[in-house]
């Protein structure tokens, strides 16, 4: 009897990643977009690229961290057939958002504490954090589009948040081009072009699925609107903030182990950090694959929670983690084959070629560490379960990652053998860590499930 069920959940995490991945693929791509464009007008703004991006990436993701707590609530309100609930819990989700929009604009304009950490040049540092404020005005919407994004996946309606993702790509690619060489009036302003074309397409998309939610009739029954104004209640966002807190933490830990990567590979010099970027943006790039599983299999795991299934929730999650450790492992395997046109793919510099091939190797095993432990992470969350697990990341990401990672890639007691010197020290740091999160949030997986069933 339990064989047959395991298909049926794997073709339905499927059938709600597969947009889920093409929206976050879209969104990635931008990242991909900069760096290939900004590579093609000088190695010093990719450089500066690669220092803001790692600024503006733990920023942004430890927010909407935090803002995430919203999705695993929705989706048991949802499964549990309470929608008049939705309407009231989103309301409280626009309250967070402003406040965390708000600290998240004033540490963009006043990157220099963070930026001093690269001990970069005058010049790329200016154009670093002239990126980074550029991105300011950015971020309130994205924090708003963050919102409409987990209403809708956790209703299991991700294919409109997809098309807003794929329009706002199509239209990041002229604009790149406009703000970074220069036209129609407008001068070159090489990476910190990247920046006003985000800030330009995001407003955009925001404003397109605010229009979207407001007039679509489907949404009517959460009570998103005409159910009267709503002031921010502590006891709500308290629940929101217990779970979003340590969320946005975990976010922070994982992200910030790849920008300290960055920061420290910066001393290194312009090439070595601009052959980190291309192997890490590539990196996140395969991400979303594993990514958009764990959405789903989130999504659906707290429905089933929300609906008093626990055994559903439990097969649901599991043939989550089976169907990413899978597809991680293969596509590994294809990366390490085609590393060389992968790169020359992303820049005609042969320097920076060199420093980026080597750092592939890493990629094609990692992905196995990478694939399990984001999907146990987002089962957890489904349980509402997010303590425990950031103190795992903090232990392995920063601790063994980056700290190992320091002591082979910097190498400050003359211990490390020389080809792990530079960027490949961290990148086998953080490959190690990575594996024993996996392990870790696996086994607390199964305590929180034993102690749900009883």
């Amino acid at each position: 009897m339990n064989k047959p069920r395991s298909p049926t959940h794997t073709r339905r995490i499927v059938s709600l990643a597969w947009p889920l991945l093409v929206g976050q693929l879209a969104v990635i791509a931008n990242g991909v977009i900069d760096t290939a464009m900004t590579s093609r007008y000088s190695s010093l703004d990719l450089a500066a690229l690669a220092i803001g991006a790692s600024v503006y990436v733990s920023i942004f993701v430890g927010l909407n961290g935090v803002l995430a707590a919203i999705s695993p609530v929705i989706g048991q309100l949802f499964g549990a057939g309470r929608h008049d609930r939705i309407g009231f819990e989103m309301k409280q989700g626009v309250w967070l958002a402003l406040f965390l929009a708000a600290a998240g604009c004033l540490a963009l304009l006043f990157p220099q504490p963070l930026m001093s950490v690269a001990h970069a040049s005058p010049e790329l540092n200016d154009k670093a954090t002239l990126y980074l404020q550029v991105l300011a005005f950015a971020l309130p919407a994205t924090m708003g589009f963050r919102l409409y994004t987990s209403l809708n996946t956790a209703i299991g309606r991700p294919k409109m948040v997809m098309a807003l993702q794929v329009a706002g790509l199509a239209l990041k690619v002229p604009a790149n081009a406009l703000f970074i060489f220069g036209g129609f009036g407008i001068p070159e302003m090489g990476g910190p072009g990247c920046a006003v074309a985000t800030a330009t397409v995001s407003w955009m998309i925001f404003l397109c699925g605010a229009v979207i939610v407001r007039t679509d009739k489907s949404y009517r029954s959460y009570g998103l609107f005409g159910t009267g104004f709503v002031l921010p209640r502590w006891t709500a966002q308290r629940e929101l903030l217990r779970l979003g807190i340590p969320m946005g933490l975990s976010y922070l830990i994982e992200v910030t182990a790849f920008t300290f990567m960055a920061l420290f590979i910066a001393r290194l010099g312009a090439n070595a950090v601009a052959g980190h970027q291309i192997t890490a943006n590539f990196a996140t790039v395969l991400y979303m694959i594993p990514l958009s599983i764990a959405n789903a299999t989130g999504t659906l795991v707290a429905q089933a929670i929300g609906a008093r299934n626990l055994e559903q929730a439990r097969r649901i999650g599991y043939a989550g983690i089976r169907l990413s450790a899978v597809l991680s492992v293969t596509i590994g395997a294809v990366v390490w084959i085609l590393r060389d046109l992968i790169v020359r793919a992303y820049t005609p510099d042969a320097t920076v070629i060199a420093a980026a091939l080597p750092l592939f190797f890493f990629i094609a095993f990692y992905q196995l560490f990478d694939s399990v432990q984001v999907t146990t992470a987002f089962v957890l969350r489904a349980y509402k379960v997010a303590v425990v697990p950031t103190l795992i990341y903090a232990v392995a990401l920063w601790g063994i990652g980056l700290g190992g990672g320091y002591l082979l890639g910097l190498d400050p007691f003359g211990i490390s053998p020389p080809f792990l010197h530079g960027a490949a020290g961290f990148w086998l740091g953080n490959s190690a860590s990575l594996g024993l999160v996996a392990a870790g949030l696996l086994w607390y997986l199964r305590v929180v499930q034993r102690q749900a069933s009883r």
